[in-house]
């Protein structure tokens, strides 16, 4: 029996056109996403938790940027249920604007707003540089789920704007690969940087 995503969408009907990142995202047929944390403690298992789930993870933690805090996350922290509703409406809102399956549209914004190259730090002698590497798909894939939540949560810090609105803006935008959102803004910076250290 096939399950719809929030009872709506069907995942059956989503491309990846990314073949770095086909393996990497679960599209699996579900009704709710919600794995109840099974495959947290198992390495390389979180390649089988559904994509709109981890996407839910990732919101509940948006305070963020680096090693420094920057917002409080307390709000969100937790709160799987709070999430999964803000998700909902995120693409509820993501149909009505793109007229597309929200699923195709979040699976675009991810391989557009996934770094495909960034850098490292290598010490010799005391001396240390920057070198350029390759980024492995399953980093991709987190790094571009951390982008997506923290540049939501950003436009909507003390704003108006709801944290729905602000994800599916953010969403789309993504898909479309425009330079001015977050995520793909903060991919090219890290493609640039990375560029520069070869």
């Amino acid at each position: 029996m096939e399950f719809l995503v929030f009872g709506k969408w069907d995942p059956a009907e989503v491309v990846v056109e990314d073949p770095g990142l086909r393996r990497y995202l679960s599209l699996k047929s579900i009704a709710v996403p919600h794995s109840s944390a099974r495959n947290a403690n198992k390495q390389f298992h979180q390649i089988d938790v559904h994509l709109v789930e981890r996407l839910m993870n990732k919101l509940m933690v948006t305070g963020h940027e680096g090693k420094t805090h920057k917002r409080s996350s307390g709000r969100n922290t937790g709160k799987k249920m709070g999430t999964y509703k803000i998700v909902r409406d995120a693409f509820e809102i993501i149909e009505r604007r793109s007229k597309k399956n929200p699923l195709q549209v979040l699976v675009s914004a991810v391989s557009n707003a996934s770094p495909r190259e960034e850098t490292t730090m290598l010490k010799y002698g005391g001396v240390s540089y920057h070198q350029s590497v390759d980024v492995s798909p399953k980093r991709r894939l987190d790094v571009a789920l951390r982008y997506l939540a923290v540049g939501a949560a950003k436009s909507a810090f003390k704003k108006k704007k709801s944290i729905a609105q602000a994800l599916a803006e953010e969403i789309i935008s993504a898909s479309k690969h425009d330079t001015k959102c977050y995520s793909v803004a903060r991919k090219d910076e890290i493609e640039r940087v990375a560029k520069a250290a070869r």
